[in-house]
């Protein structure tokens, strides 16, 4: 194409290609980054490290909100399931927790 001074078009017809602007592309990345400029790649570039890091931290949060819920559920069934095996038990000790907190409080 330099030596003949062919268009796109011509060169790509004489080359069997069906598209001319590919030709215009390959130009533009040998002139900008020589060899190295027609090796590109296909296709959308890998994911950036970055972003990766994110889903995964974004996703390890999650986990452990979910695994948080899960404690509080499961501290919360153990305490209905006592009620309900012996209320007045459970009250008592209740009552006496609450007592000792309220002290402690006022002493401050």
């Amino acid at each position: 194409m330099e030596r003949t001074s062919a268009s796109f078009q011509d060169t790509a017809i004489e080359f069997g290609l069906t598209n001319p602007s590919l030709i215009s592309h390959w130009k533009k990345g040998y002139r900008e980054k020589g060899v190295e400029g027609l090796n590109q790649s296909k296709g959308r570039p890998p994911m950036a490290k970055k972003k990766k890091q994110l889903l995964e931290e974004s996703r390890e949060k999650q986990l452990e909100i979910e695994n948080e819920k899960l404690r509080l559920e499961v501290a919360y069934l153990k305490k209905l399931n006592a009620f309900q095996e012996n209320p007045n038990a459970f009250l008592e000790k209740h009552r006496q927790q609450w007592h000792s907190n309220s002290k402690k409080k006022d002493s401050n």
